[in-house]
């Protein structure tokens, strides 16, 4: 009679998955099909091999998408969209993974609203993916990773602060001794409703004065790298970089998992030549962009 050690390892591991699905059946929580894998995630693997980097031409400095007619790099060999060519932000550079809709929309949701600590995980090992392209421009010292804070009642009410949560998985994945942890340094002062909806000058005005530097003193003077899980309008970002610099911090990037393409992501694949309405709808975007940036 044949010992358990006789059969392989693939055909025992796939049996006891199969006894999981059938003994704890469970589903996807993005696609909704039975999931076969044994996994503290509940999100089956070909979901997750869906979420894709973000692909094109992207500004340098923000991460929008650029269209044909805006994709000429600077002197500097640097690609900006026409909002980052005509106003300098708080912070050198904004990178993302990936676009903030799908798989990893889900996923997101799932970490915020769910409490699925696991998807942390997940996107902490995007995010060091995403850390990739800005490595270069540290510089010797240590870089503190500052992840945008909640404000106390919503981080007790939640359990937790996502973006820490993401940024703690993603130093796991990244052996740069440069990156430090420091959740301290930054606080969110008062509590902010949520910017779906809002104007650009309801953002600004929900944003103002929430955000301050407790102690200038561990600031001054260092590079910070700040952590959140989506880049939207850039508001909260602007506005956190802005906070950090005026403390004395002397360079800041962003780093998020995902980044809203909200100009022309819609359009991608198609001539922009061909849609007459596109560049009035693109223009109006940006001149809204840049009077919120020059306030």
């Amino acid at each position: 009679m044949r010992s358990w050690s006789d059969f392989p390892r693939s055909w025992l591991r796939h049996a006891g998955e199969g006894l999981f699905s059938v003994l704890f059946p469970s589903e996807c929580r993005i696609c909704g099909l039975p999931l076969l894998n044994i996994s503290r995630l509940p999100v089956c693997p070909e979901c997750l091999a869906e979420i894709h980097v973000i692909r094109g031409r992207v500004c340098s400095i923000c991460g929008e998408r650029v269209l044909s007619s805006y994709a000429e790099c600077d002197q500097d060999g640097m690609l900006r969209c026409p909002v980052c060519r005509r106003v300098d932000r708080p912070f050198l550079r904004a990178v993302g993974y990936g676009s903030y809709d799908g798989g990893l929309r889900e996923l997101i949701h799932l970490l915020k609203y769910t409490g699925v600590r696991p998807a942390a995980g997940v996107l902490g090992r995007m995010l060091a993916e995403a850390l990739v392209k800005l490595e270069p421009e540290f510089g010797t010292d240590k870089v503190l990773v500052v992840p945008v804070p909640l404000y106390k009642g919503k981080r007790r009410q939640r359990g937790f602060n996502q973006a820490e949560l993401i940024a703690r998985g993603a130093l796991k994945n990244r052996v740069d001794e440069r990156l430090l942890l420091a959740t301290g340094i930054l606080l969110r002062t008062r509590d902010t409703q949520s910017q779906i909806g809002l104007t650009s000058h309801q953002r600004r005005e929900n944003m103002r004065g929430a955000f301050a530097v407790p102690s200038a003193a561990e600031v001054n003077g260092r590079e910070v790298l700040l952590v959140d899980d989506v880049y939207t309008t850039g508001t909260t970002a602007t506005e956190c970089a802005r906070v950090l610099r005026k403390a004395g911090a002397a360079k800041v990037w962003v780093a998020t998992v995902a980044r809203t393409l909200k100009l022309a992501s819609k359009y991608e694949g198609f001539n922009p030549s061909e849609f007459r309405d596109l560049e009035e709808d693109i223009k109006a975007a940006q001149t809204d962009e840049i009077e919120r940036l020059k306030l």
